[in-house]
């Protein structure tokens, strides 16, 4: 079900998968020490926030490995 304010009939608010709100919430709370990601996306037709990918384990040594070429190869940002 999504809110579509009085003010602006423009704005909608998705609602969250309750798989993805466990999820998040796991993820919030887990005990491992390596890095971790939980990419979602907006499912457009079900108005509805979804796991898009889900990465345990990868390993960035200092700030500059953070490049947009290394996001878009560990990540699969950018598409």
């Amino acid at each position: 079900m999504c809110f579509v304010s009085p003010q602006s009939e423009s704005l909608v608010v998705c609602q969250v998968d309750q798989d993805l709100v466990k999820k998040l919430n796991d993820f919030r709370f887990r005990k491992e020490t390596t890095n971790a990601a939980i990419i979602m996306k907006i499912d457009k037709d079900k108005q509805q926030v979804v796991l898009e990918e889900e990465y345990e384990v990868f390993e960035i040594r200092n700030t500059e490995d953070l490049t947009e070429e290394w996001l878009r190869s560990k990540l699969g940002f950018f598409r």
